[in-house]
């Protein structure tokens, strides 16, 4: 089991910065994956961005391809996600998942652990 914590939410005005951090404990692999998502009020969690520990293999939505990037420290067994040119529709809970080796990438489903969530608020 891996334990994952958040931080770095908060609220910021459109076109700012913020960069999230996922710090993971337990069981991790460079073949597994992080993914960030995000679920805003009334929405179904939504894909954002993965890679896996080994950084070798990245992927984005297409609504923040450009504007955020993903990341890993692996001394450090934390991912982040840096986020750039914010917009209001980007505010969100946002959350870092892993999963192991089978599965997609993309499906909330085949992530098996979890975080506590993190507020994101972009004020216009």
């Amino acid at each position: 089991q891996v334990q994952l914590v958040e931080s770095g939410g908060g609220l910021v005005q459109a076109g700012g910065s913020l960069r999230l951090s996922c710090a993971a404990s337990g069981r991790t692999a460079s073949s597994y994956r992080m993914g960030w998502f995000r679920q805003a009020p009334g929405k179904e969690r939504e894909f954002v961005a993965t890679i896996t520990w080994s950084s070798t293999i990245t992927a984005y939505a297409d609504s923040v391809k450009g504007r955020f990037t993903i990341s890993t420290d692996n001394a450090k067994n934390t991912v982040y996600l840096q986020m750039n040119s914010l917009k209001p529709e980007d505010t969100a809970v946002y959350y870092c998942a892993q999963k192991g080796r089978s599965g997609s990438a993309f499906r909330s489903d085949d992530y098996n652990s979890w975080g506590q969530g993190t507020q994101v608020t972009v004020s216009s």
